[in-house]
């Protein structure tokens, strides 16, 4: 079994997958610690050091070589992971199932505010400037978010509601 969560920045990818591999009694797997061990670095210093070309060749190699592999998990992707090259239809043609967690814009930007230099996308974004920045990258990705199997919002829902819903769509 392949459980792949895919949505925007903090959308609670991690989150919710670290419960719902643990419910499911299957390792989770965060796309950019993975990254970050295949180029040992940090994603942080990855994107400094290298760029995001190859930052996104790295993503896609990772990301096919672990949908490639015999494991079952709960796979964490990356903000922009299913925007780049052919990624969302590696997941959908590899994963067991691909959920989308949705979120509102105004639910992002408080959740971003809060982390943001841990966000090198956004970092350097002044405050007032993010949500014209969230909304127009919101809108550019979702069209690839939407090619997930299933679609769950995460509006107001705590993380054990999230993960049942998921668990419910997994039958």
């Amino acid at each position: 079994m392949k459980v792949v969560l895919v949505g925007y920045m903090a959308s609670g990818k991690s989150t919710i997958g670290k419960e719902l591999a643990n419910t499911l009694r299957i390792d989770f797997v965060d796309l950019d610690k993975a990254i970050a061990e295949e180029a040992g670095l940090s994603i942080t210093e990855l994107f400094k050091k290298k760029g995001e070309l190859f930052f996104r060749k790295t993503e896609a190699l990772v990301l096919e070589k672990l949908l490639h592999s015999n494991k079952s998990f709960v796979l964490a992707t990356g903000g922009g992971t299913p925007c780049y090259g052919n990624n969302m239809k590696i997941i959908t043609e590899n994963a067991s199932t691909s959920v989308y967690l949705k979120l509102s814009i105004p639910s992002l930007l408080d959740r971003i505010s809060k982390e943001k230099e841990t966000r090198p996308l956004v970092a350097g974004i002044a405050n007032d400037d993010l949500p014209e920045f969230v909304g127009k990258h919101l809108f550019e990705r979702s069209m690839h978010y939407q090619k997930a199997d299933s679609i769950v919002t995460c509006e107001a829902k705590t993380v054990n509601e999230v993960v049942e819903e998921i668990k419910e769509v997994l039958g």
